[in-house]
């Protein structure tokens, strides 16, 4: 069963309008940063992306601007790097939603090849027992990296927990402890709009629609109008 976290706010402790920092919103996937970085954008002191360079390694994987947000759920499985390359020089956000919501939504990408949890399962997980439960599975990963993310914060002098069952809350104490600047009430109105909402997918990560993928259609549609081409001939 999952422990009940206390919302902890550390705010940056500066008396500057404008000052250099970063600011890092981690968590284990589908708990709301796709919404989270939405909602930064409406902040005008700070730059924001989403996983703007998980397709790099190296020390450009790390190389961000100043005075930006980054919302990537990537860095959680990096944490010793991000600390060695910014510490406690950054505002750091642990993202967090009810790890049986996250495991329930990431249970929709199970046969998904390039999931993080298709990862975890089939190589983290050196040889899964096949009795496993797929939604005992995916808890344990979901356990793992919040477990990760709370080690990595104990030492952190910048950092919030926002939770998506208290976002409203949370959301506001966060962008008032990193002394955020902006249009905090559309940033607000950003949480009552779904984005990335998770979606049945093959094993390729094809989207399905009633249980068919784009590319099965094709061949249906192409059939159909297969049929219908004697008539159109004739009547030419």
């Amino acid at each position: 069963m999952q422990g009940k976290i206390s919302v902890e706010f550390a705010p940056i402790k500066s008396k500057a309008k404008s000052f250099a920092m970063n600011i890092f919103v981690l968590g284990t996937g589908r708990c709301g940063t796709t919404t989270f970085m939405q909602a930064c954008k409406h902040v005008s002191n700070f730059s924001t992306a989403h996983e703007s360079r998980a397709n790099l390694i190296g020390e450009r994987r790390l190389c961000y601007p100043k005075n930006h947000i980054e919302v990537d759920n990537r860095l959680s499985w990096l944490l010793g790097r991000l600390d060695e390359a910014y510490g406690k020089n950054a505002f750091y956000v642990h993202l967090m939603r009810n790890e049986d919501s996250v495991a329930k939504s990431y249970l929709k990408r199970w046969e998904n090849r390039s999931s993080i949890v298709f990862g975890y399962r089939s190589s983290i997980i050196l040889g899964l027992d096949k009795s496993a439960e797929p939604l005992d599975v995916v808890r344990d990963m979901c356990q793992t990296v919040n477990a990760n993310i709370t080690q990595f914060l104990k030492d952190k002098p910048h950092k919030a927990i926002v939770r998506l069952e208290s976002i409203n809350e949370d959301f506001g104490a966060f962008w008032n402890a990193a002394k955020l600047e902006g249009n905090r009430a559309s940033a607000l109105a950003e949480w009552d709009i779904q984005h990335n909402s998770s979606e049945r997918r093959d094993t390729l990560g094809r989207r399905r629609f009633g249980g068919v993928t784009r590319v099965a259609k094709i061949p249906r549609k192409l059939a159909r109008i297969g049929k219908g081409l004697p008539g159109f001939i004739k009547r030419a």
